[in-house]
């Protein structure tokens, strides 16, 4: 696929995916999802024309002219190309799955961007093999991944080898998959999303320390929290699991709620 281009004229660095293995994995990650497809960065078709087989509706998105005309010559009716950066895209507003070969050096950018859209509720993505390991908690979450896990699942299907692109890139990619949660495990987004930011910059030998400086809980509740979730007071904010970030946001809910009744006490 083609590299989105950063500034002037394109940059035509391409990473096209040859393997005829992990675009079948494709196929069948995408089957187990329904309805209009969004296609990041298609280049020359290899993901779009097996794709569209399905007969679903696909949007190619395709940042250079010249491949999104060439494409648009190949493909059925099924098949709409679209001559678009896709981080400038206008996204459908009705519910769509979202599949992308991302250029490495965008990853970033355009998951943020696809984890503000509030439409899509699943996404197949070949990414760079260490951000899939990162997005989905393996050996360690970002604070990316914790501050969305309450309302996406991140699962890493499998490793890509290089090998499997053209040119032959300088890492392995991964098979990442993201899908919205029927009910998020909590409620409001900016709060929690300080709150992870907070803890994961914050100082302190270990997670007890990081949460009892921030002032947020009680000390002997957090003990209590921290033994019946088995988390060691010493582990990092890397080690924790979705579950385990959302009953240490409740916990501050908690704590929170309990204070001013506290205050009202003392008062009497």
């Amino acid at each position: 696929m083609s590299h989105p281009y950063q500034g002037g004229r394109h940059e035509l660095g391409q990473n096209f995916l040859v393997d005829r293995s992990v675009i079948a994995t494709v196929e069948r990650l995408v089957a187990r999802t329904s309805g209009p497809i969004v296609e990041i960065g298609p280049g020359d078709g290899a993901m779009t024309l097996p794709l569209s087989r399905s007969g679903r509706p696909i949007t190619a998105v395709e940042i250079d002219p010249k491949r999104a005309r060439r494409l648009e010559r190949r493909t059925p009716e099924n098949v709409v190309v679209v001559n678009s950066d896709i981080l400038r895209f206008r996204f459908p507003r009705h519910p769509h799955v979202i599949v992308g070969n991302l250029p490495f050096h965008l990853t970033t950018p355009i998951m943020r961007r696809l984890l503000t859209e509030d439409r899509w509720h699943a996404a197949v993505l070949l990414v760079q093999w260490e951000v899939a390991r990162r997005r989905a908690g393996v050996g360690g979450a970002s604070l990316l991944t914790a501050s969305w896990w309450p309302w996406y699942e991140f699962e890493v299907h499998s490793r890509v080898p290089a090998r499997s692109f053209r040119p032959v890139p300088s890492v392995d990619g991964g098979l990442l998959t993201m899908v919205r949660r029927a009910y998020p495990l909590v409620p409001d987004r900016r709060p929690y999303q300080d709150f992870v930011k907070q803890v994961f910059t914050g100082r302190g030998s270990g997670l007890r320390e990081i949460l009892d400086l921030t002032g947020r809980v009680d000390r002997t509740a957090l003990r209590d929290r921290l033994r019946a979730d088995r988390v060691s007071p010493y582990a990092l904010p890397k080690d924790l699991t979705a579950d385990q970030w959302a009953s240490l946001w409740r916990l501050t809910l908690a704590d929170a709620a309990e204070r001013p009744s506290l205050r009202r006490r003392a008062r009497r």
